[in-house]
């Protein structure tokens, strides 16, 4: 019989939420732990490298004081997770007006400028495999991008996918299924660019 992994933060959020008012040391070394992560899907998600250092701050602030209220029933990486899933998804639907985040067929394509590939990706020869995996995914529309670090970067299920974004399950895994094809098709494509300009 299986047993779940223990969690790593496990003893670091229990020292956080014991801690008197001010003393920020163990919170302190959880942020350590996930920042350039949660920093890294911040920017994925909203395809904002400009803004994704205040997202992510703003997620920490939000775990901070939600901290007391975390019970253990996931691991703090999945509970940091989806606060910075609620927090990305707010600030698109901000930045982008709610019919383009409804995430639909007809808005990934009503809206041109998720689906414009941004100039980064014309300078992927220079650039190594985390720079093209970045540009890839700030070349994808909102449709498949965010589905696509929903369940590849912050490993969350179908279901939950299904009811962040307001859709069917089935729904939620064709669009995974697309963004992972979508995905694959154009880093190839760099790589082929790549490979045609080092000859």
């Amino acid at each position: 019989m299986a047993y779940p992994l223990p969690d790593p933060d496990e003893a670091l959020v229990r020292e956080a939420q014991a801690a008197p008012e001010g003393d920020l040391r163990a919170f302190e070394r959880l942020l350590e732990a996930h920042q350039r992560r949660i920093l890294a899907d911040c920017e994925f998600m909203t395809r904002d490298p400009a803004g994704a250092e205040d997202l992510a701050q703003e997620v920490f602030v939000k775990a901070y004081f939600g901290l007391a209220k975390f019970e253990g029933r996931s691991s703090f990486r999945h509970w940091l997770q989806r606060i910075k899933v609620h927090h990305c998804l707010n600030h698109l639907k901000k930045r982008e007006g709610k019919e383009a985040l409804a995430l639909d067929e007809e808005a990934g394509e009503m809206f041109e400028q998720l689906q414009t590939p941004p100039a980064a990706e014309r300078n992927l020869e220079t650039r190594g495999r985390q720079e093209r995996i970045s540009s890839v995914l700030r070349a994808m529309p909102a449709l498949l991008r965010v589905p696509l670090v929903m369940r590849d970067m912050d490993e969350l299920t179908y279901e939950e996918i299904a009811a962040e974004l307001g859709i069917g399950l089935s729904a939620a895994k064709m669009r995974v299924k697309r963004a992972r094809e979508q995905f694959r098709r154009l880093y190839e494509a760099g790589g082929a660019r790549e490979g045609g300009a080092a000859r």
